[in-house]
């Protein structure tokens, strides 16, 4: 347990953040510093951190076992996130000298760490002052700085042929799968159990797409996506039905990509993406996450090695020349040499864009449980792990082109997305950048409008499935609330 005292509200969450960082398996409690309050009267435990802001500074003071370690840093005349970063430097200088680590992203927290570079390029800055910024105040390595940086300049480029403003993209859930993944937390559910009700819910989403046509009236789409869940647990003529409507109700003439993930090795057939490629779906994914058999038994993927083979072979017959594939680092029981013969059999697949994720075990998935049984398995992710999915996806021909992060990840890393040249996730740079609005239908999804003055709202569909359908009415007004005075109208 490590406890923290603070002596402001409104700054736990950024303390408790950046603490799980360096501790994720740790159990952290924080608390409000009363007035008068000392750091020696408040609680006497092995690990306590006393976090203070005052008018000109700020300190933490760290008491390990009675050997206190004190880091201060001015703040006279900061602004408000100034000062919080000051703060969280602080902290972090104290955790980094009692642990002995260091975080590749230093103290950033948030998912998506490529939007800063991006505002200062947006601004005018050189690579230079913009990597010194990034050193100084976010305590990033220079492995990341460069990253970071590589990814926002290839964003830019692609970005270019992007309507912002009068555009838009499109996405729809599939909430089911052929069964849910041991470190899934994602809104899924076994196709299994819903294979009667899959009409009623795909009537349910062409509802939502009624009122999207109605929304978006004299706009086009640059992207359309279709995810999960898996889609591909759709039969064929299901997916005649739900795509033909799409392109009925909807300009294609402009859409740039129209992504389907096919996902599942073991939802897939010849049938399936012969429609998807008749119905104009540009790009597919197939996601084995590893090319170990034996670690895709203890994650529940009912599908083999072989399988992904097969998968690729009927996709390239069937003429999809822009596939993606993912795969996970920091699977249980997996090391540098399943990492090695993942990217070996990866590399003979030929795919188009790879996304290499690193392991993040959510408390809503099976996988937190699992671990804590079976204390012998580990998810460990390394930098010689990450480095050789880089060396194999460079072997590729490919180059990282986006960039996200999720909490609790196995060594606080990152997941990247890498790509040939011209076979880009459009959609994933998008979601990620926040430059677009994405009107979202199904459960368990979050539409964004984008304001041209950089607001952000968001309304988001309930994620169960039954609510969904029984609820409808009132996804349907959040949207129309969101996106009234959203058409252009002749």
């Amino acid at each position: 347990m490590i406890f923290v005292k603070v002596n402001k509200d409104n700054l736990e969450y950024d303390i408790y953040a950046l603490l799980k960082s360096f501790y994720p398996e740790e159990e952290i409690s924080i608390s409000i510093l009363q007035d008068g309050e000392t750091m020696e009267e408040s609680v006497r435990v092995p690990s306590f951190y006393d976090v203070k802001v005052f008018d000109s500074y700020v300190s933490c003071a760290l008491n390990e076992d009675g050997n206190i370690t004190v880091e201060k840093e001015d703040i006279s005349g900061s602004q408000k996130a100034d000062i919080k970063n000051a703060l969280k430097r602080c902290v972090y200088k104290c955790v980094s000298k009692k642990s002995g680590c260091m975080l590749p992203w230093g103290i950033l927290t948030g998912i998506r760490p490529v939007k800063l570079p991006m505002l200062m390029l947006d601004k005018g800055w050189d690579d230079e002052h913009i990597s010194k910024y990034l050193g100084y105040n976010y305590l990033i390595s220079d492995e990341k700085i460069s990253l970071s940086l590589q990814i926002a300049h290839k964003e830019k480029e692609i970005l270019k042929r992007i309507d912002r403003y009068d555009g838009y993209s499109l996405y729809i859930g599939i909430p089911f799968c052929p069964t849910t993944c041991l470190y899934c937390s994602f809104t899924s559910y076994p196709i299994a159990k819903w294979k009667d009700r899959v009409d009623d819910y795909i009537s349910c989403v062409k509802k939502e797409l009624d009122l999207v046509h109605e929304l978006v009236r004299g706009r086009a789409p640059d992207s359309v996506y279709i995810g999960g869940g898996t889609p591909t647990t759709l039969s064929g003529e299901q997916f005649k039905d739900l795509l033909g409507y799409l392109k009925g109700s909807f300009d294609f003439d402009k859409v740039l990509e129209f992504t389907v993930e096919a996902g599942r090795p073991d939802s897939i057939t010849e049938e399936k993406l012969m429609t998807l490629k008749e119905l104009g779906v540009s790009r597919i994914s197939i996601n084995p996450q590893t090319m170990n058999g034996g670690t895709l038994k203890l994650i529940g993927r009912r599908h083999t090695i072989d399988d992904v083979k097969e998968a690729f072979k009927i996709a390239k017959n069937c003429g999809f020349a822009n596939i993606n594939t993912d795969i996970i680092l920091g699977l249980p029981g997996e090391d540098i040499e399943h990492v090695k013969h993942t990217m070996e059999e990866i590399r003979k697949l030929e795919p188009a864009s790879l996304t290499v994720h690193s392991m993040a075990i959510k408390r809503a998935a099976k996988m937190a449980e699992y671990l804590k049984e079976h204390e012998d398995i580990k998810s460990i992710n390394t930098p010689e792990m990450m480095a050789e999915a880089d060396r194999g996806a460079r072997m590729m021909g490919m180059s990282p082109y986006y960039l996200y992060r999720q909490k609790n990840m196995a060594g606080n890393f990152e997941n990247v997305g890498y790509a040939r040249e011209g076979f880009h996730g459009i959609y994933n740079i998008l979601i990620m950048e926040e430059v677009q609005s994405i009107i979202a239908c199904g459960a368990g999804t979050v539409s964004k409008r984008v304001y041209e003055d950089g607001l952000i709202e968001r309304c988001d569909n309930v994620k169960d499935v039954d609510l969904y359908m029984n609820r409808l009415d009132e996804m349907l007004e959040r949207k129309r609330k969101l996106f009234s005075c959203f058409s252009y109208t002749a």
